[in-house]
């Protein structure tokens, strides 16, 4: 059966469970945002070093890499909604142990890479199988509206996130680690009270080709397999956003509020463009679109490596999240209606791999960079990277730049 855009009329918060979903995720990334803030001020206040900074991103890499596979074979063979339930009451408990540990005082940055790492377990195990909900909760002719409506509370989450987490670490890291824990939980209620409905499954041992098999499948979908990769490259070369404590402390002299926004300014433009998106998705040529958009992407980089001032960082920042957001569609619709239930979990499992780990891997490449040859230089240096990269998987990968329309994605 195929859905015509006449339902669109029908609010997409009509369908059973989507609203829980939404509120689950928005909530999730909002307590994360503010987490990232606090935890990016209070370990710079402590230590002074760049490099300290990239060793909080390392701390989330290296337990995305060691358990995401064994992560997503689970998401295809148990209860997602459990799954997701479990990990986020996880970082509620631990966002209100840091609460704690600020409040007394003894939260010190060894702990704080230690608990920064169970997030990481958490998230290894929560993303792969949230990341199948929407497909499950929507029709395929709108999901790519979905999708952006879901893009677009995550960019207000994102800008609300640490706008208010750089409000509130001036009253202290223990307020905003609280904030967080709240937010979790309420996230965690809100997947309880879903009810997903997901055709039968067959179980498979968790064999190393079963628990794999994510890695098999993309090896047979080379449109799939080159925009997972070049937002990987693209997000690795691109970290700018990891050196917004330093930038704002030593090269742009701003404050906490400073921080905050360059932080949203990103969300700002991602929600800009994901509003759009939600009322006007994607036509034709989406597949270009992605590849232009990455550039831009990397043309922003650039600019805001070079700024010196405030407006000028902020714009870039925003244009930067703005085209980002366009590769995210994309990539989100060959993933999600490209493969079929059974074998989302795992295929999830390599996008966080490639997506998700490489915001914690850029962050440390870039701190590692920054302290070798200096913030400016190692931002502009990985802009540049995302422009060569680019202009190579438009050789390497033509079926993704051929790619049509979203909406026609189907899985074989």
């Amino acid at each position: 059966m195929t859905d015509t855009p006449a339902a669109a009329p029908t609010p997409l918060l009509s369908q059973p469970g989507l609203v829980a979903a939404l509120t689950s995720r928005t909530l999730g990334a909002f307590s994360s945002q503010v987490q990232a803030v606090a935890v990016g001020w209070q370990i710079y206040a402590l230590t002074h070093s760049a490099a300290a900074l990239g060793f909080v991103g390392l701390a989330q890499f290296l337990p995305m890499v060691m358990f995401i596979f064994p992560a997503g074979h689970a998401a295809d063979q148990h209860d997602r909604r459990r799954i997701v339930i479990t990990c986020q009451i996880i970082e509620a408990c631990a966002a209100a142990f840091m609460a704690l540990a600020s409040f007394e005082h003894f939260l010190a940055p060894s702990m704080i890479y230690g608990l920064v790492a169970l997030f990481g377990i958490s998230r290894a195990f929560e993303m792969p199988a949230q990341q199948t909900f929407l497909p499950s909760l929507v029709p395929t002719s709108v999901f790519p509206r979905a999708s952006a409506l879901s893009a677009s509370l995550f960019q207000v989450a994102s800008i609300a996130g640490p706008s208010l987490g750089g409000l509130l670490y001036g009253l202290g890291a223990g307020i905003c680690y609280a904030l967080c824990a709240a937010g979790f939980a309420v996230a965690a209620l809100a997947t309880t009270s879903m009810t997903l409905r997901f055709p039968a499954r067959p179980r498979q041992p968790a064999t190393l080709s079963a628990v794999f098999g994510g890695i098999s499948f993309l090896r047979r979908k080379p449109a799939m397999l080159g925009a997972l990769s070049l937002d990987l490259f693209a997000v690795l070369l691109g970290g700018a956003t990891a050196m917004l404590p330093l930038f704002a402390t030593d090269i742009l002299h701003a404050g906490p509020l400073g921080l905050g926004l360059l932080r949203a300014a990103p969300a700002i433009g991602a929600l800009l463009v994901a509003t759009v998106l939600a009322r006007y998705p994607l036509g034709r040529h989406a597949g270009l679109w992605m590849f232009v958009a990455v550039m831009i992407f990397g043309v922003a980089t650039i600019i805001f490596g070079l700024s010196r001032s405030i407006p000028v960082s902020i714009t870039a920042l925003a244009v930067l999240g703005g085209a980002d957001v366009i590769s995210v569609m994309v990539r989100s619709a060959l993933v999600q209606l490209g493969t079929p239930d059974e074998m989302r979990g795992r295929v999830s499992a390599v996008n966080m791999l490639f997506i998700g780990s490489s915001n914690q891997l850029g962050e440390f490449e870039s701190g590692m960079l920054a302290s070798a040859i200096g913030a400016v230089p190692a931002v502009v240096v990985g802009g540049i990277g995302t422009l060569i990269i680019t202009g190579l998987w438009m050789a390497f990968f033509p079926g993704l730049r051929k790619l049509d329309r979203l909406d026609d994605i189907k899985p074989d």
